[in-house]
């Protein structure tokens, strides 16, 4: 099922296009990675995806429905979305456990699957430890971190995450990269994420989306499968 296409995309600021003629497809159940050198747009370009920001010229479509056609859930981390306060009242466990909770359903009771994938979430992403501590005495990594669990817990159906792994060591990044395969391969979920290791997380990506310079100026797209074999290229 599609879930995403995106048309000859033409984004900038101060009146100089960043993101020049980017055209690619999303694929329900696909983990796709986002890479590209420093001030390559890649932020950007999920922005637009997402609808926070409009593009100058070109089409973008997203789908309304997931493949049971039920209303299409999304989870979005952006890059360092952590600001909790050092008053912030609640600890990780309780901030992690509302991602359970349904629009319109803040009062149920969790249940046992609830308290599991809550659980789960927290020590895919090393914070299991702390889930009795309060937000706001962690620091910024930690912060980070927990904002993930929560949207995690949430089981999106398109999960949009911009370097989640910052602050992560290497065996916590391979652990993460294995619980996103997971989640794709076993539940049909999509994943977005912008990463900088690529050579890392290229053995579980289904695609990559490489934003390379364009020839007159901006950035383009290069559509790379999972064996780095070049099948897209916007010209």
């Amino acid at each position: 099922m599609n879930l995403a296409s995106v048309e000859n995309i033409v984004f900038g600021y101060n009146h100089l296009p960043s993101l020049n003629g980017v055209s690619f497809e999303i694929e329900s159940g696909e983990f796709v990675g986002i890479t590209g050198q420093n001030g390559a747009s890649k932020t950007t370009m999920i922005k637009l995806l997402l609808g926070l920001l409009k593009p100058w010229e070109g089409n973008i479509s997203v789908s309304k429905t997931n493949v049971r056609g039920e209303t299409l859930t999304i989870g979005y981390v952006p890059q360092q979305i952590a600001s909790f306060n050092a008053g912030f009242p609640s600890t990780v466990l309780e901030l992690v456990r509302s991602g359970r909770f349904k629009k319109g359903k803040w009062f149920k009771r969790l249940n046992s699957l609830d308290v599991k994938i809550v659980e789960n979430a927290l020590k895919m992403v090393g914070m299991w430890e702390f889930r009795h501590h309060k937000i706001g005495s962690l620091s910024g990594g930690q912060k980070q971190k927990i904002c993930i669990a929560r949207t995690l817990a949430s089981e999106p159906d398109l999960l949009v995450l911009d370097e989640p792994t910052t602050g992560m060591d290497a065996s916590s990044r391979k652990a993460f990269y294995e619980f996103l395969s997971h989640q794709v391969k076993e539940h049909g979920r999509t994943v977005i994420m912008v990463t900088h290791n690529q050579d890392e997380v290229d053995p579980f990506l289904t695609k990559t989306l490489q934003l390379e310079r364009g020839e007159h100026g901006g950035w383009k797209c290069l559509v790379l499968n999972s064996c780095s074999g070049l099948y897209g290229l916007e010209v």
